[in-house]
């Protein structure tokens, strides 16, 4: 059977065991306590996080190798500033229309009209850094302690920077070069070794998940749900893929079919750094993206691109503001539109970065902050596919840049779409 086939079979019986638990345990006494104790809060957490922190390990590692790689093969050509502006310039397209099309269709459906609001200050606020520090941050001083608190975007400034001076130090800038190639080809051999425990890995995520997932959390706040639900996928299951035929000229079929293991991998984990092994995999040997290209905008996208986030964020405004009768304007939207794509990067590196965005929205708008305990009990579960979504996105850019700079191999993309595991 297929690591794809493993993976759908897994998160279904991750579901609906998840569902089984939380539905029978509370009138079985004393066995369903030690069910929810030993073997939800115990065995399946524990065997999720160790699959989870697995994933993590390997992150600072790859997207460091793969950089170098990249930038020192780009560097020797000099196209690192073109394709880094055509990168970043698409990522903020992307989080934009986003974001537009969440307000849209979020004042057309109108999820929050009629809500009697009674108290919502559960919601502990997290402040959003100063723009100058967001700056600042973005540039190491400690490049090993960068690595040590996994700070992206640092790491990718001095992985560029490492790179691009490989590319010029001549024969020496060569033996090293060759080096960092070799321990690259080790590490996707690590990824490998770990998605062959994926189904076991997701099978414990969801299963915990469902488990302490009330029905009551979706019930009081279903319009916005589906309202989030349903512009996640129309972003992700149109908007992608015409943006991809409009500057590509690629099919969209046949790249949504080569990504559905991806997004599989990604809704479970709810994580688009923990998915970054999986998505420079796929981006490489199912989209035929070079590595060149891949090991610069994967991590990035992983980064920096919060469409998925946008969305929630844009359809949380709306509901915010309907939900408390608060008139925001058009002068308003506008603001949340720009305010939500510059948040995209400025909050990267924060903790819980979509509720500290929404929190920066939500106070350019002139809306209660407090709001944000509102849709706290259903955020989890939209949380993992706003992060397929997200990894959407970053291959989608991944293969439109890779076809403007002539690296993308159209035989590979064009192929037949294989498991994960026959590659």
């Amino acid at each position: 059977m297929s690591l794809t086939k493993k993976i759908i079979i897994a998160m279904l019986a991750g579901l609906v065991l998840g569902i089984a638990i939380n539905m029978f345990t509370p009138g079985m006494g004393a066995a369903g306590e030690w069910i929810q104790v030993y073997l939800v809060n115990g065995l399946f957490d524990t065997v999720g996080q160790i699959f989870i922190k697995s994933l993590k390990l390997l992150v600072v590692p790859l997207v460091f190798v793969s950089l170098v790689c990249g930038s020192g093969a780009l560097g020797e050509q000099g196209r690192i500033g073109p394709m880094a502006g055509k990168t970043i310039g698409l990522y903020m397209i992307t989080t934009a229309i986003a974001i537009s099309l969440a307000l849209l269709v979020a004042n057309l459906i109108e999820p929050g009209v009629g809500m009697d609001i009674a108290s919502a200050s559960d919601y502990v606020r997290k402040d959003a850094p100063p723009f100058k520090d967001v700056i600042l941050n973005i540039f190491p001083s400690n490049p090993v302690d960068a690595m040590a608190k996994g700070n992206m975007l640092q790491i990718i400034v001095f992985a560029l920077l490492f790179g691009i001076a490989v590319s010029r130090a001549g024969d020496a800038g060569k033996r090293v070069f060759s080096w960092f190639e070799d321990i690259n080809e080790v590490i996707m051999k690590i990824v490998m070794m770990l998605m062959s425990l994926a189904p076991y890995g997701v099978f414990a995520l969801l299963t915990k998940l469902f488990a302490g997932l009330g029905i009551d959390a979706i019930s009081k706040l279903i319009i916005y749900f589906v309202t989030v639900f349903g512009v996640l996928m129309a972003h992700g299951l149109l908007v992608y893929p015409l943006m991809l035929k409009l500057l590509s000229g690629l099919s969209p079929i046949v790249f949504l079919s080569k990504l559905k293991p991806l997004m599989m991998f990604a809704f479970s984990t709810s994580s688009s750094n923990a998915s970054i092994p999986v998505t420079l995999r796929t981006a490489e040997e199912r989209l035929g993206v070079d590595n060149r290209i891949a090991s610069f905008t994967v991590p990035l996208g992983a980064t920096i691109n919060m469409d998925g986030t946008a969305i929630m964020q844009g359809v949380a405004t709306v509901f915010i503001a309907q939900a408390y009768n608060v008139d925001i304007g058009l002068i308003g939207y506008l603001m949340v539109i720009l305010t939500a794509t510059m948040a995209s990067i400025g909050t990267a590196g924060v903790p819980g970065v979509g509720l500290v965005t929404l929190a920066l929205v939500l106070e350019q708008a002139g809306l209660p902050v407090e709001g944000i305990a509102l849709i706290i009990g259903v955020d989890r579960l939209l949380d993992m596919t706003r992060t397929a979504v997200n990894v959407t996105g970053d291959s989608m850019v991944s293969a439109i840049v890779a076809k403007s700079e002539g690296a993308l191999d159209r035989q590979v993309f064009d192929a037949p779409a294989k498991s994960m595991e026959s590659n």
